[in-house]
């Protein structure tokens, strides 16, 4: 049997283990974009980051369940973001290089909910939109 996903797997394993990477080695940048409701802001890039790079280690594995738990942790990880990304888009907090313009902001706020599904899909924790819908 082959797996179709494995593509939007990669995907996701160059994408997370990038950010991750980055939450770690310029853990500073993103404390503006905090809110302030967050505690312990560092600490929380610092395990977001970390998280991140866990995450994408796991889409690696040979283990469905292991890559699915990590499908489900990527998406209500972006589901947690969304907060920060508000702020940033909303106060126009700059940190460069990333634009301070809502050609950036508005595409990065509108594609939330498709890294939610993606992380999800990806993993085979849904199968939706695309699932047979033939019955037996």
């Amino acid at each position: 049997m082959t797996d179709d996903r494995r593509g939007l797997r990669l995907g996701l394993i160059g994408l997370y283990g990038f950010i991750g990477v980055v939450h770690l080695a310029a853990t500073d940048k993103f404390l503006p974009i905090m809110p302030t409701f967050v505690p312990q802001p560092r600490l929380v890039v610092i395990a977001t980051g970390l998280c991140e790079i866990a995450a994408a280690l796991a889409l690696t594995t040979p283990w469905p369940g292991l890559r699915r738990a990590a499908g489900i942790g990527l998406a209500l990880y972006a589901v947690c973001v969304f907060p920060a990304n508000i702020k940033h888009a909303v106060e126009g907090i700059s940190l460069p290089p990333i634009p301070d313009t809502w050609w950036y902001h508005g595409p990065r706020l509108a594609l939330q909910p498709v890294m939610v599904w993606w992380a999800l899909y990806a993993t085979k924790a849904i199968d939706w939109p695309f699932r047979d819908r033939r019955i037996p």
